[in-house]
């Protein structure tokens, strides 16, 4: 029988209950192969075109879940190239549309009206849920892979090229900015740096106290002229206040805005290289009240609060008591959303600074281990928007696709931790020599056994 003579492309109209057979086998056609109904009953051109781009897609599909089981690499390349991501979008767009066109085009085709009376409304039901839960799902890409496309374009750069490692790692400066409405500016109560190993991603986290004494510059720093003995005079040069000393001046680093960064943060990559020895690629600095929206979207994040009682907000009587707090996070595990996350992280009364790195780091390592893509993907747009608004940095995007690798490498390595503090280390009178040969001994390679 040729495909001219076929009853299903031309019909008896007159039997209600083969029109009725009829429709739902387009319809059930038009899901599992679009442009087959085409084929068949209707515009073979069409139909040849549904047909060959769902063979396409079938293709795109097989090849994306075998790269993400297999071999992850061009997946995380693609996620982190615009260009990339526009051609991603461009293909689900027009295949959302072309489906689109297809199941309206099949409803036309099962000629409903011919159909039995009983059968009329549920066929064009079924077609109008299969059409959402068919071309929602790619729409729905589509939308993420924009919000993807407007993240990378609004915080990583697009004009540097990704920078090399130093001794075979990358180091990050990590600053958690705390520009709360009780502070003047923003300071970087949270100092420290995320250094990883190029190849393994094994990655040990350097903390750096805030009321740190006496920070060297190295002879080539804009700051070397101003402080040869290092940033000495007083209480009132505390590492922390570097990034105010570098706004204030921003004759010192001319070319930092051009190069996405602020005299600011410049002037704190000059300390803390002084102070660890080591060469910072990038920096990432943390807005510590704007995080808040970013754990939000995430859902909360869960600590083990060992210290007791933490006062939120408040201050302390003469005694050194809490006083006018309005709450508490109280000691065991918590789950916490972003303002408590952040009073968790703030909260100094009746601690001390030390304390409140250990619990600022422990918060930033929620953060990275607590959420599964899944969350993330659920809820990407409001992450995304927290991002941006949390999160600045001068890793380029061209950098964006090895950081992911690390990333994935880093999550299956347990971190080490090596805090600059006392008793250990002096605050207040430094060595150091002995500083910078401890953070080498501690992002050392790691020696295979035997």
């Amino acid at each position: 029988m040729s495909a001219a003579s076929l009853p299903v492309r031309h019909p008896d109209v007159s039997s209600s209950s083969f029109m009725t057979r009829r429709a739902w086998t387009l319809v059930l056609l038009n899901v599992l192969i679009p442009g087959s109904a085409q084929v068949l009953a209707g515009s073979r051109r069409l139909g040849r075109w549904g047909l060959a781009s769902t063979l396409v897609s079938w293709a795109v599909v097989l090849v994306t879940v075998a790269l993400a089981l297999f071999w992850s690499t061009p997946l995380l390349e693609v996620a982190t190239n615009v260009v990339a991501l526009t051609v991603v979008q461009v293909f689900l767009v027009y295949y959302a549309v072309l489906w689109v066109v297809l199941t309206l085009d099949t409803l036309r085709l099962v000629r409903i009206i011919r159909t039995a009376p009983t059968a009329r409304g549920f066929i064009a039901g079924v077609m109008a849920l299969l059409l959402v839960a068919t071309v929602g799902p790619v729409a729905w890409g589509a939308y993420l892979t924009s919000v993807q496309h407007g993240l990378l374009n609004s915080l990583f750069t697009s004009q540097a090229a990704a920078a090399d490692p130093v001794n075979g790692r990358y180091n990050i400066l990590l600053l958690g900015g705390d520009a709360g409405a009780d502070r003047t500016g923003l300071r970087p109560d949270s100092i420290s740096v995320a250094s990883i190993d190029a190849e393994t991603g094994a990655t040990t986290i350097v903390g750096i106290p805030r009321n740190l004494y006496n920070a060297p510059f190295s002879e080539g720093s804009p700051l070397w002229g101003e402080f040869p003995d290092g940033y000495s005079c007083g209480d009132d040069c505390l590492i922390s206040y570097l990034y105010t000393y570098g706004e204030e001046h921003p004759e010192l680093y001319p070319d930092a805005e051009s190069k996405g960064s602020n005299p600011g943060i410049e002037a704190m990559r000059d300390a803390v290289q002084g102070v660890t020895g080591l060469t910072l690629q990038y920096y990432v600095l943390i807005d510590m009240q704007g995080f808040v929206d970013l754990i939000d979207a995430l859902g909360g994040i869960s600590v083990d609060n060992t210290e007791g009682r933490l006062p939120i907000n408040g201050g302390v009587d003469a005694a050194g008591n809490p006083i006018n707090v309005d709450g508490w996070i109280e000691p065991g595990e918590q789950v916490l959303d972003g303002y408590h996350a952040l009073w968790y992280a703030r909260a100094r009364h009746g601690s001390d600074d030390y304390h409140r790195m250990a619990r600022q780091r422990e918060v930033q390592q929620a953060l990275l281990s607590q959420f599964q893509p899944a969350t993330v993907l659920s809820k990407f747009q409001s992450v995304a928007s927290a991002g941006v608004q949390t999160v600045d940095t001068d890793i380029p995007q061209a950098a964006l696709g090895a950081f992911g690798q690390l990333a994935l490498k880093a999550k299956e390595q347990q971190i080490s931790d090596l805090e600059i503090v006392p008793p250990t280390y002096s605050n207040v009178y430094p060595d150091y020599d002995v500083i910078r040969a401890d953070v080498a001994t501690a992002t050392a390679p790691a020696v295979p056994a035997g």
